[in-house]
């Protein structure tokens, strides 16, 4: 082991990641990039440079880790939802067609492998795994935003309109991984649009 990964002692310099945020950020990266089956907590401790009694001392297992890592991932989710919600706080079908256009970029990214909660849910069946519990709070959670919006532009069920949008986006979401749509964009717009008119 080079002396860059080897795991250090005691806190970190001011500035630097603390042993729990590279863990965070490592296992992020890999579980996003390879699956999260795929990767084993050996090439978390190995990548991140911090050691196993470390990671074990903050994580008391794999399924934690995992549900950390998903909790990291939702509370950045929503740390751009309102920032978009910040900037059209008053214009509701601006704010849709914003996020919707977030959305889409998102998905046209060149390391885009699938929205992160699909994927928690597409690896781990259990419905009381932990990861899977934060990522069904996650959509659950999106739903019920885009109802607010959509009742605030007049839809007579803002719940049902609030579902199918939530169905698009996450169809979305699944399109991606198979092909870039030629204007996925225009697309979600579209079809919100419609869907409200």
């Amino acid at each position: 082991m080079d002396a860059a990964a080897r795991p250090r002692r005691g806190a970190p310099p001011k500035g630097e990641a603390t042993a729990r945020e590279r863990i965070l950020a490592t296992a992020s990266e890999l579980f996003y990039r390879e699956g999260i089956r795929a990767i084993g907590v050996d090439t978390v401790v190995e990548r991140s440079g911090v050691s196993k009694t470390s990671l074990y001392r903050l994580f008391e297992s794999k399924d934690a880790l995992i549900a950390a890592v998903t909790a990291r991932q939702d509370r950045l989710f929503w740390a751009w939802w309102n920032r978009i919600e910040e900037q059209h706080a008053d214009d509701p079908r601006a704010l849709l067609e914003a996020l919707l256009s977030g959305i889409a970029e998102r998905i046209g990214r060149l390391v885009y492998r699938g929205c992160p909660f699909l994927n928690v849910t597409t690896e781990f069946p259990d419905q009381k795994h932990p990861g899977r519990v934060i990522a069904r709070d996650n959509k659950e959670e999106m739903r019920a935003r885009l109802a607010a919006i959509v009742a605030k532009l007049g839809a007579r069920d803002p719940n049902r309109t609030a579902s199918q949008i939530a169905l698009i986006i996450n169809g979305a979401y699944v399109t991606g991984l198979m092909a870039q749509p030629v204007d996925l964009k225009a697309d979600l717009i579209d079809a919100a649009t419609k869907l409200l008119a």
